[in-house]
């Protein structure tokens, strides 16, 4: 299949379509302009109780007019362009695909080696994300603003938690009940080119993230696996994996010795470094604006001191000459309590509140990426860590649906893996708003290694965003199943293999999304029990109508988003943690016995939120001799005041059975 590089077959159409387009961009900025101007955030609402002079109503009574008047001269000129860019629709292709052609760009893709198929088996990193990039009057009405901003912000704080190498952390504390066995960072200090996992052993005092400086020089192509026990190969496929070994005898005394070995790896203090880009232009918006504890972006000014790494040094002092001041890290321990893994014996995988993107994330899938102008600086600073984009997915105009389209599907996919195949299909039941978008499925064959017979190893993952008005019930049901039957489709015309000589053999089939429905309101019981749940399994899931409680939900209350508690990655991880914060902030279940309020509610409520965003994954149609299993989820808040809804991730572990102890 061939992969569509341009939006038209050739030059000329796309000429006329970009001359179309800048007939009608005036109009339509003005309209934004003008629109957005009477719908003002709760940011903005507070900014404006502060101006005892009204000095932002005198500015709109100025303003409107003009707005008005070159609305109207703009009118003619852009019906004429819609005229042109109507028609042309017919010829526009699904989807445009990105690849960077220039590696040394990208800090991510270069990092990849291809997988043989070799060792114990090969993890992947999933992650999903509804970021509300629509025209600016747009997304005001869901409390957020300035559309290219945080696009621009949005990009450059995913590629920099999911660019950060990976460290895993193992705590063994006998006398602590309040931590696993087992907690997971986000991050690793590479130190002098060794690629081989590097285990420290202290005493260190569990905080929500911790600060590393590390030499980044070192190369990052190894793949590395880690044994269980501690011990014995590394695993194919993570990257730059270090281990630190946490012994709780002492109650987290440390002796002088192993301070010193600690802070060789990690140090306490220090300033970041100065980002290298656009923080004029993103400090302009409450979103992007970096404050202390600010763990979202790498490259803040300041840094957290409460997201130190706290160590009981006493009355010695730290040679501070062994520590490496090339670059400053932040990550993210994860946290999973002994008591809730006894009470979930069968629970086999991590899972966090993170405050970062997974490192050495693989895929990502966006929703909502609307706006055109904000897709391309979205893509801009994805291809920093991606090599391969797929964006500006669907149909316009009444081109290839019903009904007529004025914006795409709102999907993005960004892999570092090359794309073999994608295919998007557009939803013809969309009602209400819903119908004004061309939202669908996109769906993608992505190659992740070979054998050393020459068989491709490939994988699937679908990206879909479902009707969102609520009560459209049957209309989501019904979208669920055409996304099951376009999925089989998709895998029947793009597959190469038979069973006597299979060509290539599947890794794993995966569905992101938004799906707009949870599975603890009683309003959602059909799509809880969908046919869909029988054939893919949700990490998250116990049954339908009930989540595993450590799952939280995904959708944030709008009107909280601005306050201090949550605006930052950090206090938002810090807030999600607590039933109480969750209450405060988060969208609860639909129950006719509570009220829609969301601020200050205390009564108890069903579940830990409306977990709307959803992350599955299949054991059927792959290789039969290979096992797939979740290793870790996350719920992040990398993302906090730039989206109303919280990313979500998923590690899949693709055990080929060789050389298991």
């Amino acid at each position: 299949m061939v992969l569509y590089t341009s939006p038209f077959p050739n030059s000329f159409l796309s000429v006329l379509h970009s001359f179309s387009w800048g007939l009608i961009f005036p109009c339509y900025w003005l309209a934004d302009r003008l629109v957005g101007s009477f719908v003002p955030t709760t940011y903005e609402k507070r900014q404006r109780a502060d101006d005892p002079c009204y000095f932002h109503a005198l500015c709109i009574i100025i303003t409107t007019p003009i707005y008005l008047a070159l609305l109207v001269a703009s009118l003619p000129f852009a019906l004429i362009g819609f005229l042109l860019w109507s028609p042309l629709q017919s010829a526009r292709r699904p989807y445009i695909y990105s690849r960077l052609e220039d590696k040394n760009h990208a800090s991510g893709a270069t990092l990849l080696t291809e997988w043989k198929a070799a060792g114990a088996g090969k993890s992947f990193c999933f992650g999903s994300a509804n970021v509300c990039l629509l025209p600016d009057s747009l997304a005001r009405f869901n409390n957020v603003f300035n559309t290219q901003a945080r696009a621009k912000e949005i990009g450059r704080r995913i590629r920099n938690g999911a660019s950060r190498p990976q460290i895993k952390i193992y705590i063994d504390s006998p006398t602590n009940t309040s931590i696993s066995a087992a907690s997971f960072s986000s991050l690793v200090s590479p130190q002098g080119g060794d690629n081989t996992n590097r285990t420290v052993n202290a005493g260190i005092k569990r905080t929500t993230s911790m600060e590393y400086k590390g030499d980044n020089s070192g190369s990052n192509n190894s793949e590395d696996r880690e044994d269980k026990g501690g011990s014995g190969e590394p695993n194919e496929g993570e990257e730059n994996t270090c281990i630190v070994r946490i012994n709780g005898e002492d109650n987290g005394h440390m002796s002088d010795s192993e301070i010193d070995t600690v802070n060789g790896q990690a140090h306490a203090s220090g300033p970041a470094e100065p980002s290298l880009e656009g923080d004029a232009e993103i400090s302009k918006t409450p979103n992007h604006k970096q404050k202390e504890g600010d763990s979202g972006s790498l490259d803040s000014y300041s840094a957290s001191r409460e997201s130190l790494v706290k160590v009981r040094v006493g009355d010695g002092t730290v040679d501070q000459s062994t520590v490496n001041n090339k670059l400053l890290y932040k990550a993210s321990i994860m946290k999973k309590t002994s008591v809730r893994k006894k009470k979930h014996t069968d629970e086999t995988f991590d899972h966090e509140i993170s405050a970062f993107f997974p490192a050495n994330l693989d895929f990502l899938c966006l929703q909502e990426v609307f706006d055109k102008r904000a897709a391309e600086k979205l893509k801009e600073q994805l291809h920093h860590y991606f090599e391969y984009i797929v964006y500006d997915v669907g149909v316009y105009s009444c081109h290839g649906c019903c009904s007529f389209k004025f914006v795409n599907s709102g999907l993005l996919f960004a892999s570092r893996y090359p794309v073999m195949d994608a295919a998007y299909h557009c939803y013809p039941n969309g009602r209400g708003m819903d119908s004004l978008a061309s939202k669908g499925a996109l769906f993608l064959k992505v190659q992740v290694g070979s054998t050393p017979q020459d068989q491709r190893i490939v994988g699937y993952i679908s990206c879909t965003h479902l009707q969102a008005i609520a009560g459209d019930t049957t209309v989501r049901c019904e979208q669920l199943d055409m996304l099951q039957d376009w999925l089989s489709e998709f895998r029947k015309s793009t597959s190469s293999s038979s069973t006597a000589n299979p060509e290539e053999l599947v890794a794993f089939d995966v569905i992101c999304g938004d799906l707009n429905f949870d599975n603890c309101s009683s309003e959602d019981k059909l799509e809880q029990q969908h046919s869909l749940f029988t054939h893919y399994k949700d990490p998250c899931r116990i049954g339908p109508g009930e989540d595993k409680p450590w799952a939280i939900g995904t959708l944030l209350d709008p009107e909280g988003l601005y306050d201090e508690e949550v605006c930052t990655p950090d206090n938002l991880q810090k807030v999600l943690e607590s039933e109480e914060g969750r209450k405060g902030y988060l969208v609860y279940p639909t129950s006719k016995n509570h009220s829609s309020s969301q601020k200050g509610r205390k009564a108890s409520l069903k579940g830990n939120g409306r977990r709307i965003d959803y992350m599955l994954y299949t054991e059927e149609g792959l290789y039969l001799e290979w096992k797939v299993e979740v290793e870790e989820f996350s719920f992040i808040t990398q993302l906090a005041g730039l989206t109303d809804h919280l990313p979500v991730a998923m590690r899949l572990m693709v055990s080929t059975g060789e050389d298991d102890p």
